[in-house]
């Protein structure tokens, strides 16, 4: 039985038939936590900079650099000055009208979970809130601010790259919408540190307006989900440990694109191409994109995760009682590993709620088409055939699919089919008056955007695809040799893909009883049988793997079956 899905709504459909410039004037008077009245910037950086901890970092570094405290004091609020955000209202309002007229030429429809939005209302009036949505392009944070704006919740103060502080113009207006910048890395910077994470946590502890940021750090080239980065984790759930607030919501957000805007930029840049420098002159360049269609975004709005409820026999936070809470210190294993486990969990809930378009599932089947050197390609028949048993096959897996009725297989006209298919790839297509080398170059720009619209499904396929190759590769159907062919790929791909730390016997029961109950399998207590109707099955589940296998076969790595558990 499929889990019940939350309804999408189109925020934008209102927008196309009403004022934007009412939208944007609107009474706007969100929720704040436990209805406090919001808090100035320059309130906050006073806070910031009198804090205990901050003072005691201060005076450690006036020590070992041989500075005054009133020297060290005016660098501290410097590096604030560089870093904070000075939300107002007017630019909020700005960027309001401005990404509605945006938004209604580039987007068909921006579908989110009103259900979502509802339980993040409830739970920013009771908690500190944590928004963590997932990261394809540089339209994320303004598509999260845009859509609580729209629903009148707390426009969210948002971690960006001091690389946007860099544009003219643009830099500062995002810092009045609610960008802080941080550098990309601190080195030993300690007093940098300090001010970053105590103005971070009285954020946090403040619950002025959720923090937003992302945690698997920078934009994925591959729209496949990257490992968790832990250090801004690490400080937004530091003051919970500290019990300095009783309980903080992270809230994990989907954002899935029919079509990202660097869709040809990304796979240029995997090719080998520089990546542009962010500028204020390369956005107005960029502004013929606003003539494509790049089809509908869905938001989902993941169920908010309590901290206190998942630390809960995990962590004994008697520990910070030991210390004075103002003096800094290193998060002990304990803590690493809870800390580490809970960003795993939370980018795979990003993975699960991520909705999925039929290109999507067609990149799978016309990129295995291409690798096995099938140079007549298909036939619609079959092209439409085999999508129909991937939709249905993705569906027994627990896909979240967008799928329009009249793209069932049997209904609507072929060619309307053919041409939704395709439209992803028409912008991409090489023209006859390029050179070969410059046709060469197209062509492999479309390869690598058709596995990225395959690499936004594999979440769904991953552990039935481990568990195919590892069929195929134990030396008998014996349940435990399987499982020990699937620990080395396991263990060998953990860092590859989302795979939560020691959860291989998890994974392996989750992908038995999928492929049990899509009727591939058949399994006893001692033994896996592939069905009849399997290989199919598998032969597709494999085939998924084959470009990763030969990726880490490059790198001559060994296939030997080392470090497996015996299955309970």
């Amino acid at each position: 039985m499929l889990k019940k899905r939350d309804d999408f709504e189109d925020i934008l459909e209102e927008r196309r038939h009403s004022s934007d410039l009412r939208y944007a004037l609107k009474c706007y008077t969100p929720v704040l936590y436990k209805g406090l009245s919001p808090c100035r910037a320059s309130e906050l950086k006073s806070m910031v900079l009198q804090s205990d901890q901050l003072q005691y970092v201060i005076n450690q570094v006036s020590k070992e650099m041989g500075r005054t405290a009133e020297e060290v004091q005016a660098e501290a609020s410097t590096i604030l000055d560089e870093m904070a955000h000075r939300l107002q209202i007017s630019t909020v309002r700005f960027f309001a009208f401005t990404l509605s007229k945006i938004f209604k030429t580039l987007f068909r429809s921006i579908c989110v979970n009103e259900e979502g939005i509802q339980r993040l209302q409830q739970a920013i009036h009771e908690h500190p809130v944590i928004l963590l949505p997932s990261h394809r392009s540089y339209m994320d944070f303004l598509l999260m601010s845009y859509v609580l704006y729209t629903y009148d919740l707390s426009v969210p103060v948002i971690a960006a790259g001091m690389d946007f502080m860099g544009m003219k113009i643009v830099g500062e207006m995002l810092r009045m919408s609610g960008a802080f910048f941080i550098r990309r890395s601190f080195g030993g910077d300690k007093l940098y540190w300090a001010v970053f994470s105590e103005y971070v946590q009285i954020m946090v502890k403040s619950g002025f307006a959720p923090v937003e940021f992302f945690l698997e750090g920078t934009r994925s080239r591959t729209a496949k989900s990257l490992t968790p980065k832990l250090g801004l984790l690490n400080i937004v759930i530091d003051p919970f440990l500290k019990g300095e607030v009783f309980d903080i919501s992270l809230v994990p957000v989907s954002i899935s694109y029919e079509r990202v805007l660097e869709e040809a930029l990304y796979a240029r840049e995997l090719l080998g191409v520089p990546k542009p420098k962010e500028s204020t002159s390369g956005l107005f360049k960029a502004r013929k994109v606003l003539s494509e269609d790049y089809g509908s975004i869905h938001i989902y709005f993941g169920q908010p995760v309590s901290v206190r409820a998942l630390a809960e026999g995990k962590v004994n936070r008697c520990q910070f009682n030991l210390t004075p809470r103002h003096i800094p210190r290193k998060p002990g294993e304990e803590i690493q590993s809870f800390v580490n486990d809970l960003a795993y969990r939370l980018v795979r809930s990003q993975e699960e709620n991520m909705v999925l378009t039929p290109w999507v599932l067609l990149a799978f089947l016309l990129l295995q088409n291409q690798a096995v050197g099938n140079e007549r390609g298909m036939s619609l028949d079959e092209l439409t055939e085999q999508a129909a048993w991937v939709r249905d096959l993705s569906r027994q897996f627990g896909a979240f699919l967008h799928w329009p009725e009249s793209l069932c297989a049997g209904g609507g006209d072929k060619q309307d089919v053919l041409l939704f298919f395709c439209s992803p790839l028409e912008s991409e297509m090489p023209h006859s008056a390029m050179t070969s080398e410059e046709e060469l170059l197209n062509r492999a720009v479309i390869i690598l955007s058709c596995a990225s619209y395959r690499n936004q499904a594999l979440h769904l396929f991953i552990r039935p695809a481990l568990l195919a190759v590892a069929i195929q590769a134990a030396s008998s159907n014996k349940k435990q040799e399987v499982y020990n062919s699937f620990s080395f790929l396991w263990n060998m791909f953990s860092n590859e893909f989302i795979l939560c730390p020691g959860a291989a016997v998890q994974d392996f029961e989750e992908a038995c009883y999928l492929l049990v109950k899509s009727g591939a399998l058949q399994i006893s207590q001692q033994e896996i049988l592939v069905s009849g109707r399997g290989h199919r099955t598998l032969a597709f589940l494999a085939n998924i793997l084959d470009p990763f296998l030969e990726g880490y076969q490059v790198r001559k790595c060994k296939f030997p079956i080392e470090g497996a558990v015996e299955l309970s």
